[in-house]
């Protein structure tokens, strides 16, 4: 309801000012064309600070309604994104004064300075002052809010710390795929040629081809890979060793403020502490479906719109939980290799060996 009278008060306000125009006309007629230009010029000043004036309260109206909405309403969900923040917030404070009082400049002084009987333009060719006044100024707050932001692009980029998670996303059409490496702590090699999107996704080195001229890499055998979900620690640094499968994508990781482009054959690299798990986002949102959501920020094609990840925040106790359950993607595609399969096709054996022992025994 209040929005169809929102509607109805807008189209009232554009039906006004239409008939004022009209009504103008027919003034024009009336009185002649010079008469008609001063009394415009007045409604025009009139207007101008209406507009000056209902402007204002549209912009504060529109902040206190969907400001909520919006992720800065809540703190950045690590610690970089704290930096991030702090920079968007001394950027519309700067840009955000500078446009109030431009546009309360611009439309006080357009109905001060309206056309009068008695009063002159005062013209002047040229200001050197004023040339290097709205110049310099800009220049020089602009480069400010760069070296601001080069500054955090050049800390949650450089070399995370030695303790860091270290994780791999690559961007595929349409969804995302993590690799997690083993207990040797080493990813193993890949090469896009031997991707396979049934059994080897990401292309991992898993045996010799004379025609490719490649080794078997043991460090990819206890390689961990999943999709559409990824694990990291509240507290711990994570890096992301970014990639892409086929076409351009974009890391985009809204609540912890970060984002990196996804490029086939030249990875790139980030990284990011976590402040809070999901759980305690959830009450920090009050939302209890709140997920941390990992989303491609790049057009990559017909489903781009459906390519979302979820991140899971859980304390180290869980990750190690988490993680001793994961079973190595080699085994995945290579099943009879697996011990605990092994383990398991022994203990069958045994059974199985004492069964006709015994039957035997009993028939003797």
């Amino acid at each position: 309801m209040t929005m169809y009278l929102t509607l109805a008060v807008i189209l009232l306000v554009f039906v006004v000012i239409f008939q004022i125009a009209k009504a103008s006309e027919y003034v024009a007629v009336l009185k002649g064309e010079e008469q008609n230009r001063k009394q415009t010029n007045k409604i025009n000043g009139f207007l101008m600070v209406a507009f000056l004036v209902l402007g204002l309260i549209g912009v504060w109206y529109c902040n206190k309604l969907y400001f909520s909405k919006t992720l800065l309403s809540i703190d950045a969900a690590s610690i970089q994104g704290e930096k991030v923040d702090l920079m968007i917030w001394w950027t519309l404070g700067v840009t955000g004064v500078t446009f109030i009082a431009t546009q309360i400049m611009l439309f006080v002084l357009a109905f001060k300075y309206q056309e009068k009987e008695n009063r002159k333009v005062y013209f002047f060719a040229h200001s050197t002052f004023l040339e290097v006044l709205w110049t310099s100024v800009p220049a020089i707050v602009l480069t400010g809010l760069i070296v601001f932001g080069l500054k955090n692009w050049a800390f949650f980029t450089s070399e995370a710390p030695k303790d860091a998670i270290q994780i791999e996303v690559t961007g595929k059409q349409f969804g995302w795929i993590f690799r997690y490496p083993g207990k040797d702590a080493t990813f193993g090699k890949k090469y896009f040629k031997v991707i396979d999107p049934a059994s080897n996704s990401l292309g991992l080195i898993w045996k010799d081809s004379a025609d490719l001229n490649l080794k078997d890499d043991p460090f990819s055998h206890d390689d961990i890979v999943t999709e559409g979900t990824m694990y990291v620690v509240k507290g711990k640094p994570c890096k992301l060793i970014i990639g892409s499968r086929d076409v351009i994508h974009d890391v985009g990781l809204s609540q912890f403020r970060l984002k990196m482009d996804a490029v086939p054959g030249i990875p790139t690299t980030m990284w990011f502490t976590p402040k809070y798990t999901t759980e305690e986002m959830k009450t920090i949102t009050g939302n209890p479906n709140f997920q941390y959501e990992i989303s491609c920020d790049q057009m990559c094609g017909n489903g781009h719109y459906s390519m979302k990840g979820v991140i899971v925040v859980v304390s180290q106790e869980e990750y190690n939980a988490w993680l001793a359950k994961q079973k190595p993607y080699y085994f995945s595609a290579f099943p009879e290799k697996a011990p605990a399969e092994k383990a398991a096709d022994a203990t069958i054996t045994a059974t199985a060996t004492t069964a006709v022992i015994a039957d035997s025994a009993a028939k003797k």
